[in-house]
């Protein structure tokens, strides 16, 4: 967190000032005012300076970044990272030389990994981010992953007529298979259990 204080000639000059020093927009700081100036009398007597405090909070993203770029290197791992915003979607791009090790076994490495990126990021943020982590597209190939077996244990389900029980897998790629799966009217899908053990039922219809 930056804060500078400034004086001027107005409020609106010192706040100029304040900003420029902080190399920022005034929508991104918060502003006090310890004093709002006076002209005096004649523009000479009794005249007294605007003074303001101007305070740069820390820049979710940037800090999100420094806390994955840290967590990686102590992984072992010097990725490179890069960041793609779509309003208050935001998603951190891993790749790089050992990137396995960030994926981990079917993406658990990666999904700590995006859970604490998510806590970060909305430490800092005063409105709710949602965080993808993502290493070399891996995200997109487990999706068609997921689909396959979504596909795979529907069918096995209308052809034995008995309910199956997937593996615990994180909400996000529940809701994959659960999209994947409207398209099988004698189907129906379930959430059964507690996190982190909460699984997808796969059912179909009597």
């Amino acid at each position: 967190m930056k804060r500078v204080t400034a004086t001027g000639q107005s409020v609106e000059e010192a706040v100029n000032l304040a900003l420029a020093q902080l190399n920022s927009t005034k929508d991104r700081v918060e502003i006090e005012i310890e004093e709002e100036g006076k002209k005096g009398f004649f523009g000479l007597f009794g005249a007294r300076k605007a003074i303001v405090h101007v305070t740069l909070p820390p820049d979710p993203i940037e800090e999100t970044l420094e806390y994955l770029k840290n967590v990686t290197l102590g992984m072992g791992v010097d990725a490179k990272i890069d960041v793609h915003r779509k309003g208050k979607n935001v998603t951190f791009q891993l790749s790089g030389e050992k990137i396995a090790l960030l994926i981990g076994k079917r993406g658990q490495t990666l999904n700590s990994l995006q859970y604490l990126t998510q806590l970060v990021a909305n430490r800092h943020s005063k409105q709710f981010l949602n965080i993808t982590v993502d290493a070399e597209d891996y995200r997109n190939r487990r999706n068609e992953t997921l689909i396959q077996l979504a596909e795979r244990m529907a069918n096995k389900a209308l052809k034995t007529g008995k309910a199956i029980s997937l593996e615990p897998m994180p909400s996000y790629e529940r809701k994959v298979i659960h999209h994947a799966l409207l398209q099988y009217p004698k189907i129906k899908t379930t959430s059964n259990g507690t996190e982190p053990y909460r699984h997808l039922v796969i059912t179909p219809h009597k």
